[in-house]
């Protein structure tokens, strides 16, 4: 599949497969990352593939059994946001690959838009893979750009992602220890970067950026649920338990990611005495249609605790809704509770398993600071 971003091709690879006589079945790949997109509807010369959890389709014709033209729409950016697509039978890899990928594995420190207004560092880890392939991702201090894959040819490096919100474009020109690219996100945005090779360089401590403001010492809200029903942290099922709060919106592909893992150690820390609750921003202005779309959220994910619909995914909405919060400055950002009521850690951005032994360092970390929040007793909590 190629997305035209208005003079730079996006690649990435699908397949497309007969589940029965009536059923077909999409798989978006990226890298170790594989999409199941099981709305997909074929009629004579016409092909309609709508994603699961973000609110965009792909709508086209096809013309032989090589080629199908048309428009991916992403309703999320509005009525009239579309890019063409294209797509072919047969490719094997997405870019030119080459025997030098090795070249620009491991660790890069990584800047976006230097000396500008919107600059921003990440660290780029990149893996070359035994076939000449690239997969890698960019940590930003808000989060991680998930499953990118590409390859290095002729000292060109080129990385592309789609998983239905991201259509993620980075090119850059290998010369020695150094990087020099562009990122394109989709056709609304595009921006210069930098990278070195560091392996020692660290960005800002996720857990120091976003605070309690002066003067709380404990969170408070009431929201509504997807069923309508208002929630509050103050609720008696709550009390006494230990509390995961998620700000999020299920337009967020890295909230996607970290409501997988808050329902992998829901299920094995309930019966324990953890409570989540999700406060969702989104970017439907009507709120009938944002609830449907947290209903299909919860669905697709097979969420077991309370989503809570909080308005308008803006940070100035989603900070006067939240008060208590200083410095929110990234979906995801989650705020952890004792049984006390006490907030403990705040969590800024969330890196997913496209960031390799990033996530894997912050599941072993989160097991051990719930394992000990759940072994607290709440008088004893009250007292420090």
């Amino acid at each position: 599949m190629e997305l035209d971003l208005g003079g730079k091709v996006l690649p990435f690879s699908f397949s497309l497969d007969r589940a029965s006589d009536s059923l077909w079945v999409v798989i978006i790949h990226n890298g170790a990352e594989e999409i199941a997109v099981s709305d997909v509807v074929i009629g004579g010369d016409s092909i309609s593939i709508r994603m699961p959890l973000f609110d965009s389709e792909f709508i086209g014709k096809i013309a032989n059994d090589s080629l199908i033209n048309g428009r991916w729409y992403n309703h999320l950016k509005g009525p009239d946001y579309s890019l063409p697509f294209r797509a072919l039978a047969g490719a094997a890899h997405r870019f030119p690959i080459g025997s030098s990928t090795g070249l620009v594995s491991g660790s890069w420190e990584t800047h976006f838009s230097h000396g500008t207004p919107d600059a921003y560092n990440a660290i780029g880890v990149f893996n070359a893979d035994a076939k000449g392939g690239l997969t890698g991702t960019f940590l930003t201090e808000t989060g991680d750009y998930r499953y990118l894959e590409g390859g290095l040819h002729n000292d060109s490096l080129r990385l592309s992602c789609f998983d239905g919100s991201h259509a993620f474009l980075f090119e850059a020109a290998l010369n020695g220890d150094s990087l020099i690219g562009r990122f394109w996100s989709g056709s609304h945005w595009q921006e210069p970067w930098v990278a070195t090779r560091n392996e020692e360089y660290k960005l800002r401590d996720p857990d120091s950026l976003t605070t309690l403001r002066e003067g709380y010492d404990m969170i408070d809200f009431r929201f509504p649920d997807t069923e309508g029903k208002l929630v509050s942290s103050r609720d008696e099922q709550f009390r006494g338990r230990v509390l995961m709060v998620q700000v999020m919106g299920s337009w967020c592909p890295n909230c996607v990611d970290e409501t997988r893992l808050l329902q992998e150690v829901y299920t094995k820390y309930h019966d324990r005495g953890l409570e989540i609750i999700s406060i969702a921003f989104e970017k439907q202005a009507d709120q009938e249609r944002a609830i449907e779309g947290l209903k299909r959220f919860k669905t697709a994910l097979d969420v077991h605790y309370p989503v809570l619909y909080g308005g308008l995914a803006s940070k100035e909405v989603a900070s006067a809704k939240l008060p208590f919060l200083e410095h929110l400055m990234s979906y995801p950002t989650c705020v952890f509770i004792d049984r006390a009521g006490r907030v403990r850690r705040i969590r800024t951005g969330f890196y997913g398993p496209g960031t390799g032994p990033h996530y894997d360092h912050y599941k072993r970390n989160l097991d051990v600071f719930l394992e000990g929040m759940l072994n607290e007793h709440p008088g004893a909590v009250a007292q420090k």
